[in-house]
């Protein structure tokens, strides 16, 4: 499908419109915190603890009087930063994986998909927490974690592209000249392969960044005084009842984010999908 067709099927779909619109929204926002930003996300105002948003603090003060407002776009930063680095490492993985599963078949297929049944007998969350429990908590291992725990569904996917594309024209007349495997899976099978590995890490990355606010929210994520959506929300827990906006706008930014990149990732799924006929 040429680009132009593409861009056309999706900017009929309105929903998918908005969601783009979201996450362009938050990834300007998050590029452009240090200037956005009113305040350093550290400043502490002991005289000012939990006041309520003001013309001063667009959405408040936290119990140590930091501008909340601050902290959320730098939060936005973060959780970005994670949905993004985290869905890049799944997506390598389980593109790898599954292009070799497919490629190959037999036993090496046999035995790569066994081991995608076997992590996915464990809910994903838990295994995280289980893995989180022997690590140091911090932005790098959420990473690398949150990646190394969500590959497999990429890896699917990838494989039921190869099963049908390396019986294709264009792959038998690449392997009658003589081309390695390696040049044959990665230059001319796999990039055909990759429509429904963008939609995949498209969603991936808001359940990356919902994962990662489950984790800061629980204490096993991104630590303080480093801003994140999910320990902003922490905190909210503690002082919900007089303190109502430290729940609503980290729990907001959360919802709008998750929404938005949902919304593109069903839009890009129903552009690329020849079976979606025009109304």
């Amino acid at each position: 499908m040429a680009f132009s067709e593409f861009l056309r099927r999706f900017l009929k779909n309105k929903l998918a419109v908005a969601g783009a619109v979201f996450v362009l929204l938050i990834i300007v926002v998050a590029i452009f915190a240090t200037y956005l930003a009113p305040y350093s996300p550290d400043h502490i105002e002991p005289y000012h603890t939990l006041q309520p948003p003001s013309l001063h603090h667009l959405m408040g003060t936290d119990s140590l009087g930091r501008d909340v407002f601050s902290r959320m776009l730098y939060g936005a930063r973060v959780s970005l930063l994670v949905g993004f680095i985290a869905v890049g490492i799944s997506t390598l993985v389980g593109a790898v994986l599954g292009a070799i599963a497919g490629y190959y078949g037999g036993w090496v297929d046999s035995l790569i998909m066994r081991f995608v049944d076997v992590m996915l007998c464990f809910p994903t969350f838990f295994l995280i927490l289980a893995v989180i429990a022997f690590l140091n908590p911090g932005i790098v291992n959420i990473m690398v974690v949150i990646g190394l725990t969500s590959w497999m569904g990429v890896a699917r996917l990838v494989r039921a592209e190869f099963l049908k594309l390396k019986k294709e024209d264009f792959t038998m007349a690449v392997k009658a000249s003589g081309a390695s495997d390696f040049r044959i899976i990665f230059k001319h099978v796999l990039p055909n392969a990759l429509a429904p590995v963008l939609v995949a890490a498209t969603l991936g990355v808001a359940g990356a960044v919902l994962t990662e606010s489950a984790l800061s929210f629980l204490g096993l994520g991104v630590q303080p005084p480093t801003p994140s959506w999910g320990n902003i929300l922490a905190e909210g827990k503690d002082n919900i009842e007089i303190a109502w906006w430290l729940s609503f706008y980290p729990g907001l930014a959360i919802l709008i984010t998750v929404l938005g990149y949902n919304l593109v990732g069903e839009g890009i799924r129903d552009a690329i999908d020849p079976r979606l006929k025009d109304e």
